[in-house]
């Protein structure tokens, strides 16, 4: 018996693309696998680690969580294409300079969680970013070292509005 597929035609970092998957594939496997696009790490494949995140049609979700089958029509960005429209380059720069990644598993889930956060335009508390991170795991830094790089990167941008 083989596996039942479906076509899906969906924009990855800009680039339009049409492919037929599993439709069991979630979507981090797809782009890791299918797409080569490995920054977007499996970790716990439960969606409680933040590792496999992605963002779909603007907000950030867990690509364990969803079938690449559920993607058909969207518009998915992942680290690589984060990192290549420049949109975190303050924020790379900022977890280099507070040490705030160390074996680098979690940290594309990290940027990708605290972009949407930037996005907000908004002034936050430590309490609140640590709360905006909560769905995301470290098992290096403590995180203390996170929540200074993304209260460094929004004190600078809120700065230059």
């Amino acid at each position: 018996m083989s596996e039942e597929t479906a076509q899906i035609v969906l924009t990855v970092n800009g680039e339009a693309i049409t492919r037929t998957v599993a439709v069991r594939q979630h979507l981090v496997d797809f782009l890791r696998t299918e797409l080569g696009l490995t920054g977007s790490h499996i970790g716990c494949e439960h969606g409680v680690c933040g590792a496999c995140s992605v963002r779909v049609d603007g907000r950030v979700v867990r690509g364990c969580l969803m079938l690449a089958a559920q993607a058909d029509g969207a518009e998915v960005v992942t680290i690589e294409g984060l990192t290549d429209t420049g949109e975190i380059a303050d924020l790379q720069a900022a977890f280099v300079n507070r040490n705030a990644l160390q074996c680098g598993f979690c940290t594309p889930g990290m940027l990708m969680t605290a972009a949407e956060l930037l996005a907000e335009k908004q002034a936050k508390s430590r309490e609140e970013i640590r709360t905006f991170l909560s769905g995301n795991y470290c098992r290096c830094t403590g995180f203390q070292a996170i929540v200074d790089a993304i209260e460094t990167t929004l004190a600078k941008r809120l700065e230059q509005r």
